[in-house]
């Protein structure tokens, strides 16, 4: 006979726990997260040698951290379709594909962001 448990986090501690060990499960597995992690640390870098404005930080934050979210929920789709297809199927590959591409544009979107703030700083007017 089997338990019904409950998989639900039981408190705020035990969800940032939970979304600590999702983070670090993708940073483990994920080679392209890691690799926009990297950048994150060179941009964080940048931005504190030229002494970014307080609102080009808000730029830069919002686009670092759209290409993390991507990449996060990009690894939970997959891993969803794993589970649920674990052979080939079209279309499961058609989902990975339209979320990878999410991931695509959103860094695509975070290099024109850097591009625009980080202009001035190095003398590209």
């Amino acid at each position: 006979m089997s338990k019904n448990i409950n998989l639900k986090p039981t408190g705020f501690v035990q969800s940032c726990k939970g979304a600590c060990r999702g983070i670090a499960y993708s940073l483990q597995t994920e080679k392209h997260l890691r690799f926009h992690f990297f950048v994150a640390f060179i941009v964080t870098t940048l931005g504190l040698y030229v002494n970014l404005a307080r609102e080009d930080w808000l730029f830069v934050i919002y686009a670092i951290g759209s290409v993390i979210v991507a990449e996060l929920f990009n690894t939970a789709l997959e891993r969803n379709i794993d589970l649920t297809q674990p052979t080939y199927h079209p279309i499961a590959g058609i989902a990975k594909d339209v979320a990878s591409g999410a991931v695509l544009i959103t860094a695509i979107q975070a290099v024109i962001i850097g591009i625009i703030v980080f202009s001035p700083y190095l003398g590209f007017e």
